[in-house]
């Protein structure tokens, strides 16, 4: 009983889960924060999510590129017209992100074929942020990111504005409820979405004042999955052209399958963590400015990271069944 008790108490502390009047606090609202390019498990983390939101499971607010390449947020964009949201705000990193996408040109290849209109001119991720974040109610926010943290450390260090007359740091403070970000190496060692823009993540996780949960490098790793999905009809479904296309061209030496590396970060910033995986902690997460990381377990900064719990399969089954949804199915 005493287990129970304890892991319930890490999951409400971290969720920052909280009753009032004896309702649960509301479903997650998510911005989802992605450098949709580089590779393409972000293709299966949108699915996911859009999945779980069309279940009613989560709200999306925006859907931000933390990768400054002309082509990235058209294929943001893509995705959110295919599942049916195109109304989803969507913004473009500054310039001071990294900015680059994969060898095989992917997604210029998948905004060729399912972009039926000239790309818009997006607002600045920043914007974004700060419109979307001064709307909602206190400490109802959850972030998202499966790329760099070029947003999130711009956003902390954001000054008043039009949106919000609170400080970047006060609105993080006073709007979001907590960060789940799929970064590191736990218990140490060096990842790309930290590594690749290592100033962004030295300032983001040294600052970050709300809890965070990590999946590592090590977690997505195992967890297989996009065969299927490769399968669907490619010439309607852009997650399966995605899949189909970049199995047969990103890397000589892939099989059938990539990692999940994105899509767990999404399960877990909407459904309870531990259902699929420990969540320990809290300790944290710290960002060397060479772009390594290290988990320290004996400081309490209301950090926690995900290990493994049950076999690599089980949980790509979970993943990979959402990411067979289509809209209107």
């Amino acid at each position: 009983m005493k287990v129970i008790l304890c892991s319930l108490l890490v999951f409400c502390i971290f969720c920052g889960f909280i009753v009032e009047h004896g309702k649960a606090d509301r479903k997650p609202r998510i911005i989802f924060d992605t450098d949709m390019g580089p590779d393409f498990d972000d293709v299966g983390a949108i699915t996911v999510l859009h999945a779980l939101a069309a279940k009613g499971e989560c709200e999306i607010l925006a859907t931000v590129s933390s990768d400054s390449h002309a082509s990235v947020a058209p294929t943001i964009e893509i995705f959110n017209q295919y599942f049916g949201k195109p109304n989803i705000p969507i913004g473009i990193a500054s310039a001071k992100a990294p900015g680059f996408i994969a060898h095989n040109n992917w997604n210029d290849s998948l905004v060729l074929h399912f972009l039926k209109k000239k790309p818009t001119e997006y607002p600045n991720a920043l914007e974004v942020y700060r419109k979307v974040l001064a709307r909602q109610e206190d400490n109802s926010v959850t972030i998202v990111t499966v790329g760099f943290t070029s947003n999130i450390a711009e956003l902390l260090n954001s000054k008043p504005d039009k949106f919000s007359n609170l400080s970047g740091m006060d609105l993080v403070k006073k709007k979001v409820k907590n960060w789940v970000a799929m970064a590191g190496i736990i218990p140490n060692g060096v990842e790309f979405n930290v590594n690749e823009h290592k100033e962004a993540a030295y300032e983001a996780f040294s600052r970050w004042p709300k809890p965070i949960l990590l999946s590592g490098f090590e977690i997505g790793d195992k967890i297989l999955t996009g065969g299927k999905v490769a399968k669907q009809n490619i010439s309607k479904n852009p997650a399966a052209w995605a899949y189909q296309y970049n199995l047969a061209t990103y890397d000589k030496n892939l099989l059938s399958n990539r990692p999940s590396w994105d899509q767990t970060a999404v399960l877990c910033a909407v459904r309870n963590p531990e259902k699929y995986f420990y969540v320990n902690g809290p300790g944290k997460f710290i960002v060397y400015k060479d772009g390594s990381n290290r988990w320290d377990a004996d400081i309490n900064a209301g950090h926690y990271f995900l290990a493994h719990k049950y076999p690599y399969e089980k949980i790509s089954t979970i993943i990979e069944n959402l990411m067979l949804y289509e809209p209107g199915n």
